[in-house]
């Protein structure tokens, strides 16, 4: 009888990879990129804890995957670091050098309602490098003659649940902002949007428009701990006026909720 063949590392790596974006998945690949040994090593190390691959040095792996929590929870993107940086008392490694990259799905806008705020939103998240998706339950709205951008997916939504459900998938790296043109439809889509814990959520409307349908979601059930993550009314503000400017402050707080940013002026320190 043959023996099986020895797994391959990079295989196994390359598996883990597809798997972990298929998934919806974030993880941390370390690279040693600088060592007196093992150079070029890779880790992958998933939000999870799970692990494929290895430096080789099993003490080494465990302090790459305590380092790897803390790298992802910055929400970088790259990073490389002296090993002395994070793990001073591996005095084997204390020269060597590491690079650290997040592994996460593509970054995807769903906008639900395709209005002038809409519309403006879904060209603006695609002209910035977003994957978008627009849905509104009239199809004349998402027709394609509105919208040449063969980046934005236009999506009829007659019932919204359905097809929502699908565009939002697992939730991880999806921003959503709904936009509809009424309470009830602002709803349906959030019971939706709710369930599937976006890594984002919006709605737009005026306070009490807004404080009317998250009563509504509470008393259908859900959480104030769910509740809260909901910005609403959506946006920064930037004393935003047109259809345009209301989509900027949307994406303004999209792309602060992803980057970790925190919305301020960046010159505030010169008039302390």
């Amino acid at each position: 009888m043959n023996n099986p063949p020895p797994p391959n590392p990079s295989a196994q790596l390359t598996r883990a990879l597809a798997r972990v974006l298929d998934e919806g998945a974030v993880a941390a690949l370390v690279t040693v990129v600088e060592a007196p040994r093992g150079v070029g090593a890779k880790i992958l190390i998933e939000s999870m804890g799970q692990r494929t691959g290895t430096t080789g040095d099993a003490v080494f792996d465990e302090a790459l995957a305590e380092h790897a929590h803390a790298f992802l929870a910055t929400r970088a993107e790259a990073r490389t670091l002296g090993v002395a940086e994070f793990a001073h008392a591996l005095e084997a490694w204390s020269g060597a050098r590491v690079l650290f990259e997040r592994v996460e799905p593509e970054p995807r806008v769903v906008v639900c309602g395709a209005g002038h705020v809409g519309a403006a939103l879904a060209r603006l998240a695609h002209a910035v490098g977003y994957r978008v998706t627009l849905l509104d339950d009239r199809e004349d709205f998402v027709a394609r003659e509105r919208f040449p951008e063969t980046g934005v997916e236009l999506v009829a939504a007659p019932g919204w649940t359905r097809q929502l459900a699908e565009a939002v998938g697992t939730g991880r790296g999806v921003y959503v902002a709904v936009v509809t043109r009424g309470h009830n439809e602002d709803e349906e889509c959030m019971k939706v949007v709710l369930s599937a814990r976006p890594d984002y959520v919006g709605m737009i409307g005026s306070r009490r428009r807004t404080n009317i349908v998250l009563a509504r979601l509470r008393e259908a059930g859900f959480s104030d701990e769910q509740l809260r993550e909901v910005r609403a009314p959506v946006g920064l503000d930037i004393g935003a006026v047109s259809p345009e400017e209301v989509a900027l402050s949307i994406l303004a707080e999209i792309v602060a909720r992803r980057r970790g940013g925190t919305g301020a002026s960046l010159s505030a320190w010169r008039r302390e």
